[in-house]
Order: C-alpha cells, then structure tokens, then sequence
C-alpha cells in the first residue's frame, strides 16, 4: 500500500561522507583541495525514488561505478568554479544524465552544490507519462547534458533545495497520501532543462475544452483529499500541458497550476475548519497539500478566504 518515506539531513566532517553523495550509491571521492571539507548532505526518499543534495566548501573528485539498473539525474546547483562531468562543462541548473551500470567521473575545482536524483527506469512512463519523449527509455539510455535556460533552470535549481529543508522539517508532510505529490514536484525541477533541451516537437491534440476539464475534475474528485501534481494528472490523462494549459485557460480563466492551487488552498480550509490546535497544526496541513513556503501559503490563504490561517484552525475551538 504505502512507500517507505525518509528525509534525513546532516553535516559533512571530512570527504568520506560524500561516498553516500547519492542515496542508494557508492561514491569514490579524492578531495583536490588543502583544508577541512565541511558540508551538508540530505536524503529524501519515497520508495526506490529519492533525492540527494550535497554542498561542500573545497574541490573533489567522483567517481561512481554502477551495479544496479537505477536512473541518475543530476542538477549542478551551484559552482564558484569550473565543474565538469565526463567531457561536459557544467554551469549552475545545468542536467546530467548518468545511465544505469555507467561510471561516472567528475570534478568540483572548487565549492559546490548540487541534486542528484535516482530512480528505477521502469518508472519513466509514470513519473514522465505526459511528454512521450522523456517517458522513452532511449531518451536516458546514453550519458547526456542537458544545457539549462538560465531562467528556467535556476528555478528548479533554487527549489530542490528548498523541498528538502522544509521536508527535512516537517517530516510528516511526507505521508502515504502527498508522496506522489513531492515526487513530482521534484521531478517538476528537472523537466523544463530536459524538455527545453529536446529537440521540437510539433504534434499536438486538444480536446474540447470542457470535455477535457470534466476529466481532470472527476480525476480529482476521485484523488479525495490528497495533492495532486499536475503531471500526475497529464500522465494519467495522456495530455500535454500545452493542451491542459489552454483548456483551463479557456474554461476558467486561469491555468491548471492555479487552478490546482485554490483547491489544495480550500482543501486546507475544510480540515483546518474541522480541527482544533491540539490536533494539528497550519504548517503541517499546509506541507502536506504541497505547500513548502509557509509565508507565501498564508498570503494565498488570506487573499482568497480573508483570514490567516491560524484564525480558521480556532475556529472550531
């Protein structure tokens, strides 16, 4: 039924503790720099999937050699030197794709940060069920680079970081019911740089907008209480978000991500009507319907109900 959830955050002492760099791996490190490596690593999991992000202040050398059929994608966060990966140079948002049973060899000159990302490729057709070229096994069957937008890029490489802190503190947000969500939201920091980096393409199908709608509210209605990513919603539709964007445009005025929100933010609403302070709390409702910047959550809240948050969780007291 559920997926063993994990988040787990700690300090670096020394280049030994980035041979778990990745969750799941072991990594050969040789650290290039004279001084102490200090640093931070953290591990998000939900079932086979997980996350990893690390940082560290002098420059190393990886090494990985792979033994398992697992999937890689990496995101360099940040760099205040040259980083390479095989014969790639990388700049900060920048992809990497790392195949299974592949070694990997890369080198931080300098301070780094970055997210890898692992999973089983079976899983492609779910977690990328809404671009068929990313849902193919031949798109990830080879080591690859994925050049970044600078805009695009940047906001997934700002955002991974912050799903991990705010996991990392409210580890109950990572239940049976929102796991599904985190992991697309995770995969969502990745997407744009890989899709943006494919080649054009040109087909396409909307349905009628209102036909198209009522499908994705009965999939809702049917998900009861728990977030739903909106690639949950184009995989388990076979829709573009191209076609889902434009219906909901037409038919509401707003997108899907929008319109995804003010039902997670009326989700809130009811539970928080219904309980009292001493069962729950505001952050925790709200990290568990997909919100993980708690004060841009109560400005949404108190813009769309009028009231903070805070003042609804007392009302039924």
């Amino acid at each position: 039924m559920g997926q063993h959830l994990m988040v787990h955050s700690g300090e670096l002492d020394g280049f030994e503790g980035l041979h778990d760099a990745v969750k799941g791996s072991h990594v050969e490190v040789m650290q290039l720099e004279r001084g102490k490596l200090r640093g931070t690593l953290s591990h998000v999991g939900i079932g086979d999937f997980s996350l990893s992000i690390g940082a560290f202040n002098v420059g190393v050398r990886t090494q990985r050699t792979s033994a398992d059929d697992k999937l890689i994608i990496g995101m360099l966060l940040n760099a205040t030197d040259r980083v390479t990966h095989w014969a790639f140079d990388m700049q900060p948002a920048d992809v990497l794709v790392i195949p299974p049973s592949v070694e990997h060899d890369g080198v931080f000159h300098k301070a780094s940060s970055y997210a890898a990302i692992r999973f089983d490729m079976a899983d492609l057709p779910d977690i990328f069920g809404d671009e068929p070229r990313l849902a193919d096994a031949e798109t990830w069957h080879a080591k690859n680079h994925f050049r970044a937008d600078p805009t695009l890029g940047m906001a997934g490489a700002v955002r991974l970081p912050q799903i991990v802190a705010h996991l990392a503190r409210y580890p109950d947000a990572l239940s049976d019911t929102s796991s599904e969500f985190w992991k697309r939201a995770i995969i969502d920091c990745v997407r744009p740089t890989a899709m943006t980096s494919l080649p054009p393409d040109g087909t396409s199908y909307l349905p009628s907008a209102m036909k198209l709608v009522r499908d994705v509210e009965d999939y809702l209605h049917a998900a009861g209480a728990r977030p739903v990513h909106v690639s949950e919603i184009c995989t388990e539709l076979r829709l573009s978000r191209r076609s889902l964007h434009r219906a909901f445009h037409e038919v509401f005025g707003v997108g899907p991500v929008t319109f995804l929100r003010y039902k997670r933010l009326c989700v809130i609403r009811s539970i928080l009507r219904e309980s009292t302070p001493e069962q729950t709390t505001v952050s925790k409702v709200a990290i568990e319907q997909g919100f993980i910047e708690l004060g841009r959550f109560s400005q949404y809240y108190r813009a769309m109900f009028g009231e903070y948050p805070s003042q609804t969780l007392g009302y039924a007291g």
